[in-house]
């Protein structure tokens, strides 16, 4: 059992690698994903994150060929292991330097860096380096002993999918929205309420998103309902010379908004440094965004 998981992880986490590498790669734009992560505040350079990414997806891409197509070479193993360790020191710092800020790993990753994110890192390392114990290419050991392999291959694919995709976001959200359209809001009367979900769907998808996107670097940390507007609150940074100032980042959405498109659009952004409270840029009105 020991030989058919030593070859068979190493395609797994070249499947992962590809599916991550590519959804960096083949996206026109990574500005709205780099700008939640920690990589403009550790690179102090929004556009150098930006490149940073797409380079990260490229060397995903490449091991990720290299652990199917050539899964006994030591280049695709070492360049795996390093790539986990890479992703390892990079959580490390991230949550030392912003800790509200998002992994950046997948576009639809927005929660702060959590335990998926170092787990899913070390299986990377990990799911690469067990390679060198490989006795024979994972086609050979898929064709020898095919009950074990599927078996092998069905638990290490679910775990590795579900560390992929973020719990939090792929797994618990959908299960929420679920209940919500079974059984209504618990919040609302009447079936008139909007989810926060959708609102922060509609808002990552707006024109005023991408236009504040830079200095954003968290995920939602509040939200609340005040007079017919939906109030969403992110953290940021903003740029003071050689320094950034931390500044909260507010956007108002008018609470009949869904994004299906049966109600006029209204978004409000408002950027307030956190130390003076001053209000560093007006208020922008999109009618309809995006």
């Amino acid at each position: 059992m020991t030989s058919i998981i030593a070859s068979l992880l190493p395609p797994l986490v070249g499947c992962l690698l590809l599916l991550s590498g590519a959804d960096k790669v083949a996206r026109r734009s990574l500005r709205a994903q780099a700008a939640r992560s920690a990589l403009p505040r550790l690179l102090r350079d929004p556009g150098r994150a930006v490149r940073l990414l797409r380079a990260t997806g490229v060397a995903e891409l490449a091991v990720g060929v290299g652990l199917l197509v050539a899964p006994l070479a030591s280049a695709p193993i070492l360049g795996g292991a390093l790539l986990g360790a890479g992703f390892l020191a990079y959580l490390v710092a991230a949550k030392l330097v912003a800790p509200d800020a998002s992994c950046g790993c997948t576009a639809s990753d927005t929660a702060p860096v959590g335990w998926y994110s170092f787990a899913r890192a070390g299986a990377v390392a990990l799911g690469a380096a067990v390679g060198t114990f490989a006795d024979d290419a994972w086609w050979t050991v898929v064709g020898d002993r095919p009950l074990g392999s599927a078996a092998t291959l069905l638990v290490g694919a679910a775990g590795l999918g579900w560390l992929m995709a973020a719990p939090e976001h792929r797994w618990l959200t959908p299960l929420r929205r679920l209940r919500l359209r079974l059984f209504g809001h618990p919040l609302t009367t009447g079936g008139a309420g909007t989810p926060v979900a959708a609102s922060v769907e509609l808002l990552e998808r707006s024109l005023a998103w991408e236009t504040v996107s830079p200095i954003i670097r968290s995920g939602l940390l509040e939200h609340w309902d005040e007079d017919g507007w939906r109030i969403l609150h992110y953290a940021g940074a903003h740029r003071v010379g050689e320094q950034e100032r931390p500044v909260s980042v507010l956007f108002a959405l008018d609470v009949r908004s869904t994004g299906d498109g049966r109600s006029e659009r209204v978004i409000r952004v408002g950027v307030v440094d956190r130390e003076t409270e001053a209000v560093l840029t007006p208020d922008l009105v999109l009618t309809p965004d995006g």
